[in-house]
């Protein structure tokens, strides 16, 4: 069985676990968290999401926080959709911007309320106010394996968002099972193709829960040599414009499992 040697987890619940939540979380509850976190020797997060607050009212002080988290020694990332949120990403001073297009039109639109082709004209100026302050762009493909709204997502649908990342200079990409409908053999079969095609590509699986097969489709990764994964604690978060999201890898049941391989 090939493994890889090492695994990084990008922890991933302050953003994607918290947006999920009914409730808001204050600041200050959510850095004794993100402290937590650290002194468990997590050392990247996807700390926050710089969205419009009525969309996502949950991150409403992605600034604030961003003012007051620990550094030393840390990854923040942050998810934005657009350019508006880039330029407050950098101007936060976030370590990282993961930028998330739709492989599926639809999904897109319930997302981020535009076209994928809109989406990728944006491309252009989210890499240069990045690039301007070198900040790296890692792009997030999501529904890689699936859409709620669309059904199967053809691969070639994700290479198309990928390669628009890719040839603007995006230091890595992440596949998102964002609603939780790869099994081992659709992970396998598009973990493959896509070293096929981008090879040098640093890949990130982003894999969601909803019908069991996370842990699953983690080993049927790590098969295939993929080593970085995005997980969060307790298991917590899940797209809030989709039907039925669930949530994320767990952090602690995916070392639990690591330390014993």
């Amino acid at each position: 069985m090939r493994l890889p040697t090492h695994v990084h987890l990008r922890e991933v619940a302050p953003r994607d676990g918290f947006q999920s939540l009914p409730q808001f979380i204050p600041t200050e509850r959510k850095l004794q968290i993100i402290d937590s976190l650290v002194r468990a020797e997590v050392r990247e997060l996807e700390t926050t999401s710089f969205v419009r607050s009525k969309s996502v009212p949950q991150l409403a002080d992605a600034a604030e926080l961003m003012e007051r988290v620990p550094r030393a020694g840390l990854i923040h990332g942050v998810l934005v959709p657009n350019l508006t949120g880039a330029k407050r990403a950098v101007a936060a001073g976030v370590d990282k911007l993961v930028v998330v297009i739709s492989a599926s039109n639809a999904h897109n639109l319930a997302n981020i309320r535009c076209s994928i082709d809109e989406s990728v004209v944006n491309l252009d100026g989210i890499f240069a106010v990045a690039g301007q302050s070198g900040i790296p762009v890692v792009g997030a493909v999501a529904v890689a394996f699936g859409c709620p709204f669309q059904g199967d997502v053809a691969f070639e649908e994700v290479v198309a968002v990928a390669s628009a990342f890719t040839s603007r200079g995006a230091r890595g990409i992440v596949l998102a099972d964002t609603t939780g409908m790869a099994t081992p053999t659709r992970i396998e079969t598009t973990v493959q193709r896509f070293q096929d095609r981008f090879p040098e590509v640093d890949l990130v699986l982003h894999l969601h829960n909803n019908r069991g097969t996370a842990m699953a489709n983690l080993l049927a990764a790590l098969q295939r040599g993929v080593h970085g994964f995005d997980t969060a604690l307790g298991g917590i978060g899940g797209c809030p414009n989709v039907p039925q999201a669930a949530g994320n890898l767990a952090t602690e049941d995916v070392v639990y499992m690591l330390e014993d391989m």
